[in-house]
């Protein structure tokens, strides 16, 4: 779901001072500004403002600038809204459905009084806000694009207009102090319309290219001539008249380079993992599932053995993964940026790809059970009747998994799907948190179901490390140099209860 965030920077934010428990006690002093009612009722710290402010311009957003209508938030639900600090889920400083945060609308903007907690983070916060130090506050909506409007003054400023809010997320305190790649996330297409229906054709341009002996209609003269110039560099000219002028053809532009947007992440941190000394040999892992009892002791009787395995010895054999670029030595000097840290990057990417596929082929293959779950029953059973009770358990799922949960509900019609701000998808299900990975990663079953990991998995799968070894090389003879990275690892099975292995859905075909 793409979720927009924008500054608020007139956000009149506001600490106010608890109120004393004793009618006799007057106001503190240096108090901030009064409060509505509501807020000086109330024993527990308080801070107020507004969260978006009607028809006020944001700063330039990649070419255009944004208002919001004061009609944006009809028909928006706000009863799932949480007031976080700088946007991050796990520092919840008040919410809507708790009773702690209240949001209205009126002739300014989206007002808000919030109720913190007595948490660390909380307290940090209000101390800033009732110094001034953090003045500004932020939103997180998703925005129905096809009731923007885009308009162009004769300036040429251009202004995008937004008529209704799909979905708000959240409102948030924040200490940026303009807008930033942090805080402004724009989805482009439909700007990117609007300036391609406002292109004219350059009038000068033509006046240069094109021959005036030319058909104008002809596809290989004016503009397509010149792009098909500069595109063959130089070799096509048909219908190209460059006298007493030359075409200056730039053939490479290097800029810093461009991450594209995935998702990373390594399974192994919900795996255990250990630090090994040597290449081979046993690791004791204490047994999870302990059923032995202590037996009865008469009076000056030896004490008996206890009949029971206090430990897993899991065996582990390292294997030596390794992989290996080579940069000309030109790339590097001629490159305006540092294309040697970012091939480190890189290569610090394959090492958690290499964890991710080794420990998937352990959770999906066949030292766990598997069971088909088609309704919410059969997750139930999994996860009260399959399962240890004393598992630590999480759900992790692909994105077409993922998206198949969210749709499920209950009986009374309400979405099973729990939000939590301290899940790593958001989520949770039957209270334990849900992970959500790419389908990349874990690919749907051939029989049309998704793929689902049940149970915990520190306690199925251990990771067990050697060494890892990032090395960078001169290679004379050919004016470059070498960069690599060695892993020394293994990853082995602990405990073959501790997982299911579930097929979610109703098959599809007969594979």
């Amino acid at each position: 779901m793409k979720q927009d965030r924008r500054l608020t920077i007139d956000a009149e934010l506001r600490a106010q001072t608890p109120q004393s428990e004793t009618p006799e006690d007057g106001p503190a002093e240096n108090s901030a500004d009064p409060q509505p009612k509501d807020s000086q009722t109330s024993k527990g710290k308080t801070i107020s403002g507004y969260a978006i402010v009607w028809n006020s311009p944001s700063k330039d957003l990649g070419g255009f600038t944004e208002i919001v209508t004061p009609k944006a938030l009809d028909g928006v639900d706000l009863s799932n809204v949480l007031m976080l600090n700088n946007h991050d889920y796990t520092q919840v400083l008040a919410s809507v459905k708790a009773g702690t945060l209240t949001l209205e609308t009126d002739d300014k903007g989206l007002h808000f009084i919030a109720q913190l907690p007595n948490t660390s983070f909380a307290n940090d916060v209000y101390e800033e806000v009732q110094s001034g130090n953090v003045d500004s506050c932020s939103f997180g909506f998703d925005s129905d694009d096809d009731t923007d409007e885009w308009t162009k003054d004769d300036g040429g400023n251009i202004t995008r207009t937004i008529n209704q809010v799909k979905s708000l997320f959240d409102v948030s305190v924040v200490a940026v102090p303009a807008y930033d790649d942090t805080n402004v996330q724009v989805d482009t297409r439909s700007y990117e319309k609007f300036i391609n229906q406002e292109k004219e054709p350059d009038d000068m341009a033509k006046q240069t290219i094109i021959d005036p002996n030319t058909n104008e209609d002809d596809n290989k003269t004016g503009v397509p001539a010149f792009e098909a110039y500069v595109r063959s560099h130089g070799e096509t000219r048909d219908g190209l008249n460059t006298s007493g002028a030359s075409a200056v053809i730039p053939k490479e532009l290097i800029t810093p380079v461009f991450q594209l947007k995935q998702s990373t992440y390594n399974l192994a941190q919900y795996a255990t993992v250990k630090q090994v000394s040597s290449g081979s040999g046993t690791y004791p892992i204490s047994t999870s599932r302990q059923a032995a009892v202590l037996a009865t002791k008469e009076e000056l009787a030896d004490i008996a053995d206890v009949d029971a395995n206090m430990f897993t010895e899991v065996p582990f054999d390292v294997k030596t993964r390794a992989g290996k670029i080579a940069l000309s030595n030109e790339v590097v000097e001629d490159a305006e940026v540092d294309i040697v840290s970012e091939v480190k990057t890189q290569l610090q990417q394959l090492v958690d790809n290499t964890d991710n596929t080794q420990i998937m082929g352990l959770l999906t293959g066949s030292s766990f059970a598997k069971a088909t779950a088609t309704s919410i029953d059969d997750l139930k059973k999994i996860f009260n009747v399959t399962l240890d009770p004393a598992l630590t358990k999480m759900w992790l799922v692909n994105q077409s998994g993922f998206n198949y949960l969210d749709t499920l509900k209950d009986s009374e019609g309400r979405y099973l799907l729990q939000p939590n701000p301290t899940a790593p998808s958001g989520f949770t299900l039957l209270g334990a948190p849900v992970v959500m990975i790419s389908d990349k990663l874990l690919a749907n079953n051939a029989d049309g179901t998704f793929p689902m990991i049940a149970g915990d998995l520190s306690q199925a799968v251990a990771v067990f490390r050697r060494n890892q070894v990032t090395a960078q090389w001169d290679k004379f003879d050919q004016f470059s140099q070498g960069l690599s990275v060695i892993v020394r690892n293994d990853y082995e099975v602990i405990d073959k209860s501790a997982a299911v292995n579930v097929a979610l859905g109703t098959a599809t075909s007969g594979k």
